[in-house]
């Protein structure tokens, strides 16, 4: 192999150095090695995100972030615009998104997002078509969904609508359709970046354990998928892309169990295994292609600081990850490696 000696190349004119483009390994004594690929990628992916909640002081705006693939405690990531309970958040392989939610006597219709390869503070997307709290959100690569909810504001009303976001361009979303039940439920939306599924929920008093999906890339109303093992609202989903996980939430009595569903096709969840605890009003939950991590989450009276891991694959109980920086419910979770980004 010949050497490649940069310090003797200029261009034409001899003004200055060559212009260096695509793909291009250099190598020298010093061993050193030019990254390549497109930046957002170095340094890999496999990043999780537990993002707002309900601490036992206040609402809060944290951004905690994990390493799915290792075990450990969350760290600080940066924070969102406001403090809130309730929201919904999905992500691409590049940016995370997150809907506001609630935070009393307020509730707001704002879109964050961040970058989830660096850290730091949130800035303004744009706005969703209606304020509410207690939604759902999933996402392919390029198209994210935020769908259901509870509006509080000036009385309760049930959400049904299913709002649609181009997650690489900032701006508000846009219609996309209607789920079959409106429903209050959590961050709680699955899929494999061609379906998006949801699961649970209540209205009002009524407990729901209906799934229905749509197809991500086009527009319409939702389709009946099958029902979960029992009606439960405040649960909790991650997924790859095969499988979809429904961890935790309340029959309304507090519940540990998991159960699955096979996304590509249709039919009713199958139980999976149990969580280390229960984790009633609003855990959350994200995922890589081979874990699913829970967490936060509340044990009445208790707010939940763990973290639990599971592989998606398999069948079986949670084990212990880490812990939150701070123990809270009424959280959002979303990752750079879910199901929907072609895992």
């Amino acid at each position: 192999m010949s050497e490649f000696r940069i310090d003797q190349i200029t261009n034409q004119s001899g003004s200055r150095g060559p212009d260096i483009a695509g793909i291009t390994t250099f190598t020298g004594t010093s061993g050193m090695v030019m990254p390549s690929g497109p930046t957002e990628y170095r340094g890999g992916r496999g990043r999780g995100l537990f993002l707002q909640g309900r601490s036992p002081s206040s609402d809060t705006n944290i951004i905690d972030y994990v390493t799915i693939a290792t075990t450990g405690n969350a760290q600080d990531f940066g924070d969102l615009s406001k403090a809130s309970l309730g929201g919904s958040a999905l992500a691409s392989s590049t940016r995370g998104l997150s809907a506001t939610g609630y935070d009393a006597p307020t509730q707001d219709n704002i879109i964050d997002y961040i970058t989830i390869s660096s850290t730091g503070n949130a800035f303004d997307f744009g706005d969703l078509i209606t304020a509410f709290q207690y939604g759902n959100a999933c996402s392919s690569s390029t198209r994210g969904l935020f769908a259901n909810g509870l509006q509080n504001i000036p009385a309760n009303v049930y959400n049904s609508t299913i709002n649609a976001v181009t997650i690489a361009s900032k701006g508000d979303a846009f219609d996309f359709g209607d789920v079959s039940f409106a429903r209050r439920s959590s961050n709680n939306g699955i899929s494999n970046g061609t379906r998006g599924i949801f699961g649970g929920g209540n209205y009002g008093p009524t407990l729901l354990n209906t799934i229905e999906f749509v197809t991500i890339t086009t527009l319409g109303n939702g389709q009946d998928f099958g029902d979960l093992l029992e009606p439960l609202t405040n649960i909790s989903s991650c997924s790859n892309s095969v499988r979809g996980l429904y961890g935790g939430g309340g029959t309304p009595s507090a519940v540990n169990t998991i159960q699955y569903i096979t996304i590509a096709s249709i039919g009713d969840a199958i139980d999976f295994g149990d969580l280390s605890t229960v984790r009633y009003f609003f855990a959350s939950a994200c995922a890589s292609s081979i874990r699913g991590l829970f967490g936060g989450g509340n044990e009445a009276p208790a707010f939940v600081n763990t973290i639990d891991f599971v592989t998606i694959a398999s069948t079986g109980n949670a084990s212990d990850f880490g812990d939150l920086t701070v123990g809270r419910d009424g959280l959002s979770a979303c990752s750079d490696a879910h199901g929907g980004l072609g895992d």
